[in-house]
């Protein structure tokens, strides 16, 4: 049975989940990167949207405005999270956001955040970008146009958007960390065996 998070996002609805937990999206999912983080921790500038109990993705979306001026998505793919980790401990402090959808891990800042405030980060399969449009119901509002496309805040009304894969949950667990670890403890054995069998390139 899915696991699907609605927003507003209550903390008991992310207390049971675990890294490598499976999960998806219902409610309003709006794109939020770089610039937009920039503006709020670095300028002070308020956000035009509430997102206590929300949910971002850093994503810079295709949009395309219909003939009625309804905007229409094309393309939603995450873009790198670990861009945003400088901001995101304090974006999650001011803004109350309580899901953080990007592509790959991020790091100890953004670990610490999730436990203080009861957040968690996700990660969206990347190269699934047209397929996630189909999830989008309907673009609600774009703010901070002026930043162009990928910067903007598109507001997204969203039905059982994901796979979500947990890799930081409110315990402070990082799923990409604990991975490296193991990897690399794999990794020794593996490339020794392999120079014993090329000493002779060298």
């Amino acid at each position: 049975m899915r696991k699907i998070l609605h927003t507003p996002i209550k903390d008991e609805d992310l207390e049971a989940l675990n890294i490598g937990d499976v999960v998806y999206l219902t409610g309003t999912l709006v794109t939020c990167r770089d610039v937009a983080h920039r503006r709020l921790i670095e300028l002070g500038r308020e956000l035009p949207v509430d997102l206590k109990g929300g949910a971002i993705f850093h994503a810079g979306p295709i949009v395309r405005q219909k003939d009625d001026g309804e905007y229409e998505m094309v393309s939603i793919g995450p873009t790198t999270s670990m861009r945003m980790e400088k901001f995101e401990k304090e974006f999650i402090k001011q803004t109350g956001v309580k899901l953080i959808v990007g592509k790959g891990g991020m790091g100890l800042e953004t670990q610490e955040g999730c436990i203080e405030n009861k957040a968690v980060h996700a990660i969206f399969p990347g190269g699934c970008a047209v397929l996630a449009a189909t999830k989008v119901e309907k673009i609600e509002g774009a703010e901070w146009t002026d930043l162009g496309m990928p910067e903007t805040l598109w507001v997204n009304r969203v039905k059982e958007f994901g796979p979500l894969i947990i890799s930081i949950d409110t315990k402070g667990k990082n799923l990409i960390e604990e991975n490296k670890k193991v990897f690399n403890e794999k990794k020794g054995p593996i490339l020794s065996r392999i120079n014993e069998q090329i000493r002779f390139i060298k």
